[in-house]
């Protein structure tokens, strides 16, 4: 009796792990929180974060995590019980992505707290020395931006300089904007938080592209990659 039970909880404990599986194979943005929810303890270990701040990182990665679970199960549940369009499942499946959006922001929101101000005070002192640059860098590195995004795409042979090819030519900008804004502002000036707020916009121009069929995901990310470290490079240099 006891190795039946012993049994059962095994393949509980099995049974569990494959629909986790599932949902990673299956699901887009369960595969995006898992690489956040990575990204993020990564991030905690570089910013020495104490135990209240790691557990509250924990909680709230946990939290978005089980709600996208139980959000697919819904979804799942209602597509085999329903096979034509029905406004009260429409309503179920709303409701349930409505949860992971709570979730979603409760975790930036706690993010931002714990991290704003460890990165804040070790990017302080660097950032700082840049801070009185003339802005004529930052028109520099996006001119150079656009040249080299040109450039690349008539090596390349693909797109034009407005659409399509290798690589994204909003994406790149969007990034070297990104960049550029962090080593102008201050401290005083919130910059960890306008800094964020700039990199989750770049994300969004960088998807819609991806959505609307313009570019590739790898456009894209070397669009980004390309405007982030050209804007870098051109700061460092006149640094």
């Amino acid at each position: 009796m006891s190795r039946r039970r012993a049994l059962t909880l095994i393949d509980s404990f099995n049974f569990a792990i494959e629909g986790l599986i599932h949902v990673l194979r299956t699901h887009r943005n369960m595969r995006i929180h898992f690489a956040i929810a990575i990204g993020v303890m990564v991030g905690a270990v570089w910013a020495g974060v104490n135990r209240f701040e790691l557990i509250a990182l924990l909680l709230s990665i946990a939290f978005v995590l089980v709600a996208e679970m139980i959000n697919s199960a819904i979804e799942q549940a209602i597509d085999v019980a329903t096979t034509s369009f029905d406004p009260l499942a429409k309503l179920a499946k709303d409701i349930a992505a409505g949860a992971v959006l709570i979730a979603a922001v409760n975790a930036i929101a706690v993010g931002y707290l714990v991290f704003s101000h460890a990165i804040g005070t070790s990017a302080g002192s660097v950032l700082e020395r840049l801070r009185d640059l003339p802005t004529e860098v930052t028109l520099i590195a996006l001119v150079l931006t656009v040249l080299i995004v040109i450039a690349t795409k008539a090596f390349v042979g693909r797109g034009t300089p407005l659409r399509g090819g290798l690589p994204s030519g909003h994406a790149a900008i969007a990034f070297a904007g990104w960049v550029a804004v962090t080593y102008i502002l201050s401290p005083k000036e919130h910059r960890f938080l306008v800094s964020s707020i700039m990199f989750i916009m770049a994300l969004l121009v960088a998807q819609t592209r991806i959505e609307a069929g313009v570019h590739s995901t790898l456009e894209v990310v070397y669009g980004g990659v390309l405007g982030a470290l050209v804007t870098l490079a051109v700061f460092q240099l006149f640094f």
